[in-house]
């Protein structure tokens, strides 16, 4: 296998693992979803609350994944979650 092969290989393993990534995260989000709408289904204000912020740390983690941004603005995304 020539060098051109290998580095095909390797950008399409990447490109692979981001995707499992990306899907993985969706999927963890959504069940955390809904196991908090069953564990609260006489609060629905809260839980819809609770349901928009999963969805804003989800998006933020999809971007971090499939976005080349500096280090100190992936930084800074990871401040703003852990301030939430």
């Amino acid at each position: 296998m020539g060098p051109t092969s290998m580095m095909v290989v390797l950008i399409v393993l990447i490109a692979v693992i981001g995707r499992v990534m990306q899907e993985r995260y969706r999927a963890m989000a959504r069940l955390h979803a809904e196991e908090i709408v069953r564990n609260s289904a006489g609060d629905g204000g809260r839980s819809q609350d609770e349901v928009r912020q999963l969805k804003e740390r989800v998006a933020v983690l999809e971007r971090l994944i499939t976005d080349n941004h500096g280090r100190a603005d992936l930084e800074r995304q990871i401040e703003q979650l852990r301030d939430r």
